[in-house]
């Protein structure tokens, strides 16, 4: 028997981050009689890939250079002629041009992924990215998003024909994720009592997530409600850039004390258990994988009107929405919430069936193996000369 078809995932850096959690599940999941897999790193890998359960999936760093390293281009080149795969599938701006590389070697199958715009183009508005993204639009054979904001986008900005994209949400594991039952976990600072209160969050400490402005409304918060400042707590649940900032800020504003920065952690469900209300002040989001476990884990959702979190957090129902970058009004929200007990057991609820009923990993997964499965069957009958000409 042939071994099934081989398809070369290839990423800038694989750490910890939403787009590597999303490759986790979609690796973990997938059938190994139906794909083989080898992830390409253009620059390294970190212990997180030990996260793949699947032994047979290969890493393969190939340590980029600062600026424009031109001889990555031949390193990427001489490893996909060793490989030879089926079908290569790029995710985001970063690991793009890894496009035009595939086709030059034979590659016949390129899918491409957007998980979210670049860091430094929130809008999606640069011209310079964008030229690159036209440039490399006849390479690729479909594209796949994970919101429905960031497929817009393609048809709008982009120019991308919309029959060419399959947009796919994010799954989540709803038996990982379950809600709090009984008393709150041993977990966190040692002074906190079982009445206390909990708002978290967790993530990459990078400043698109904006965790200083958490930092902020929760300082707020104790100074218009100042009976909380004994039994509030904030969880920031992360490492990055931006986490000694936080430490910073917090004393400056007096709040240290009831702030938790316990770098990153691998016990997330029993973090999330431990919280009463989630919060995501990002600034810009694809589809926030950390939204979707806070939703199983029942928590109700306070997050920025950014990206794709309009998608996830039904406005009343399983959350709130507010601006990016305003401290006061999260402030507000988060009072609401802290405020209202049955409010936050009666969203969370909501938020978890949602979760059950729109975001599994098994729908995950059918949208993955249809969109490989249709690829590879259309390149099946498509001469190779006619590659480089396709719109």
């Amino acid at each position: 028997m042939s071994a099934p078809p081989l398809i070369a995932h290839v990423v800038h850096h694989f750490d910890t981050g939403g787009l590597e959690n999303g490759m986790v599940n979609l690796l973990n999941r997938i059938p190994p009689e139906r794909y083989r897999h080898a992830v390409i790193c253009l620059d390294g890998f970190s212990d997180y890939r030990l996260r793949i359960t699947n032994p047979a999936v290969e890493f393969f760093a190939l340590g980029k250079r600062p600026g424009q390293d031109f001889g990555l281009y031949l390193r990427l080149a001489r490893l996909l002629r060793r490989l030879q795969p089926d079908l290569v599938h790029t995710r985001n701006l970063s690991a793009l041009e890894g496009q035009f590389i595939a086709a030059a070697c034979g590659v016949r199958a390129r899918v491409h992924g957007e998980h979210g715009r670049d860091v430094f183009d929130l809008a999606g508005r640069n011209r310079k990215y964008n030229l690159l993204r036209r440039l490399a639009r006849p390479f690729v054979d479909r594209y796949i998003t994970v919101s429905r904001d960031l497929a817009r986008w393609l048809v709008d900005t982009i120019g991308v024909a919309p029959a060419r994209i399959r947009q796919i949400y994010n799954g989540v594991d709803v038996e990982r994720f379950q809600p709090r039952l009984g008393a709150r976990p041993v977990i966190g600072p040692a002074a906190i009592a079982p009445e206390d209160l909990v708002v978290g969050s967790l993530g990459r400490m990078a400043e698109v997530k904006d965790f200083p402005s958490l930092i902020e409304a929760f300082a707020q918060v104790l100074a218009l409600r100042p009976p909380l400042r004994g039994r509030l707590w904030l969880f920031l649940i992360g490492e990055g850039p931006t986490r000694q900032t936080c430490a910073r800020l917090a004393a400056e504003l007096g709040v240290a004390d009831r702030v938790w920065l316990p770098g990153n952690r691998t016990d997330t469900p029993t973090l999330l258990k431990a919280m009463d209300v989630f919060v995501l002040p990002s600034l810009g989001e694809g589809i926030s994988n950390t939204i979707l476990e806070a939703m199983a884990s029942a928590l109700p959702v306070i997050a920025t009107r950014v990206g794709g979190n309009p998608e996830l957090v039904e406005e009343g129902l399983t959350g709130r929405l507010v601006a990016p970058g305003r401290p006061e009004e999260l402030a507000r929200a988060l009072l609401e919430y802290l405020d209202d007990p049955a409010r936050r057991a009666r969203e969370g609820a909501q938020a978890r069936a949602r979760v059950q009923a729109h975001f599994s990993l098994e729908a995950m997964v059918r949208g993955y193996l249809g969109v490989y499965d249709e690829v590879l069957a259309r390149r099946a009958f498509l001469p190779a000369a006619r590659e480089a000409g396709r719109g």
